[in-house]
């Protein structure tokens, strides 16, 4: 299941000399596209996730970055690449989908999402793609397993 947004954003690299002229503040626009992967589908509904919730929840994740210094954000002057951008938001995603016990794929357990935790016995399976566009001809991705 794929879904899409968009967030802008103001950085530095800390006038770090290995990025040239954008070591200094700056704005840029990502497009942000985040795919939930799994092996099989639930097998109530034939879906991956609900594409509403996975849409709340990216939104939710980006609100934390959208119209925000990212150096005011992470300490200790953090190289804020488009790449540790796309890994942040997949573990951020991954923290929220498993503190809401949001189901992916057949995951025998929940059967969607609720406000309680997640008993220790249900496990979420499946991998998160996201894919965070600096333009229309450059981006970085990260990839991982929802643990």
């Amino acid at each position: 299941l794929g879904i899409r947004d968009s967030i802008m954003i103001a950085h530095s690299f800390h006038d770090n000399p290995a990025f040239g002229p954008a070591g200094k503040l700056h704005g840029a626009t990502y497009t942000c596209d985040v795919e939930f992967k799994c092996k099989s589908l639930t097998p109530t509904l034939n879906w991956v996730m609900d594409i509403g919730k996975a849409s709340d929840l990216l939104s939710r994740v980006l609100s934390k970055y959208n119209l925000k210094n990212l150096d005011e954000i992470f300490p200790d002057k953090t190289l804020t690449t488009t790449e540790f951008m796309a890994r942040q938001i997949h573990r951020d995603l991954v923290e929220l989908l498993l503190k809401e016990c949001v189901e992916i794929g057949d995951s025998s357990g929940s059967s969607g999402s609720n406000d309680q935790a997640c008993s220790s016995d249900s496990k979420l399976e499946g991998k998160i793609l996201v894919k965070l566009w600096e333009s229309h001809k450059a981006w970085a991705s990260y990839e991982a397993a929802i643990e």
